[in-house]
């Protein structure tokens, strides 16, 4: 894998609360697109009740039909999010690649999402995850309203630590911190990553920032600066989670691309089929999304897509 990894989570994230229902061909057609663009890592779906989040009733089917050696993009990680033991089960039958589960540190935030207390979802949590690891499966961990909720405000970051120690104890090192609510800022990014870093420096940090405020961008440099090796985006900017206050859209993937490619890094990426495949998905949904290089195109012009990327900031 490259230096710095985008985990495309817009077929997850990024769909889950829409309300008009996408066809499945739709779905798959977008996922190819994106597979096509060089990204690393997407994120197909979650494995949740259909009554709960509707938009997510054919995630099985879709792991089943990327499993499939005939339809497998080469060099692409599918990765699905799992609340419970039932999920994993229906993820290793229908061969999820890699899979992501999470505690939230904001009591209010868990218990909507997931019907649990933090307590009791890392004690579910730690078990799945060394089974998926037993099962030969990459796994990553996540600390869900990392940096604040829209319930309960500021979450001290002891508690957001805590967390954290938990995962590295049980031998879990690749860990997500989600700004679910979208509160986070570049300083308290730096801080909070940094002191994880502190604690173990092979601790293998992704960062998952909703634009809710306006800071998304500027929170993924933050992170990168701070250590992260991997973000996550979703295309158009879609998304945000149901079970917060303000539900608002991901770090648009082609605006985070762009911005990494203004500075030398991910030159592989294919922005411009990015865009495509955001193009398409505002024109299934008939509005405009919020990415802004959706709107305003790119100023990047380095001539063809190159594998080589300097090194990532210090």
């Amino acid at each position: 894998m490259p230096q710095l990894i985008i985990h495309e989570v817009g077929p997850r994230d990024g769909l889950q609360v829409e309300k008009q229902a996408v066809p499945f061909e739709r779905k798959v057609a977008w996922i190819e697109g994106l597979a096509a663009t060089g990204v690393d890592i997407i994120q197909l779906g979650s494995f949740v009740h259909p009554e709960k989040v509707p938009q997510m009733a054919d995630t099985d089917r879709l792991f089943t039909h990327f499993s499939a050696a005939a339809n497998r993009p080469a060099g692409v990680v599918f990765s699905g999010l799992v609340l419970n033991e039932r999920g994993l089960e229906r993820g290793l039958a229908c061969g999820v690649d890699m899979f992501c589960m999470g505690v939230s540190a904001s009591e209010t935030h868990s218990r909507k999402n997931t019907g649990m207390s933090p307590g009791e979802a890392l004690a579910r949590i730690v078990p799945m995850a060394k089974q998926a690891q037993a099962a030969g499966k990459l796994v990553q961990v996540s600390v869900q309203s990392a940096f604040g909720c829209g319930f309960e405000g500021p979450i001290p970051r002891e508690r957001v630590l805590a967390l954290v120690q938990d995962y590295l104890a049980a031998g879990i090192k690749a860990i997500s911190l989600a700004d679910t609510a979208g509160h986070a800022n570049p300083a308290q990014v730096e801080e909070l990553l940094g002191a994880i870093k502190a604690l173990d420096p092979a601790v293998q940090l992704t960062a998952h920032f909703h634009n809710t405020y306006g800071l998304g961008l500027a929170n993924c440099w933050a992170a990168i600066k701070a250590g992260a090796r991997s973000l996550e985006a979703a295309c158009g900017g879609l998304g945000g989670c149901p079970f917060t206050k303000v539900p608002a859209g991901n770090v648009s993937t082609e605006d985070l691309v762009h911005t990494l490619q203004r500075t030398g890094l991910r030159r592989d990426i294919d922005l411009q089929a990015l865009v495509e495949v955001a193009r398409d998905i505002g024109r299934f949904f008939d509005r405009e999304l919020p990415g802004f290089i959706l709107k305003s195109g790119s100023i990047v012009d380095f001539g063809p897509a190159s594998p080589a990327s300097p090194a990532l900031p210090a």
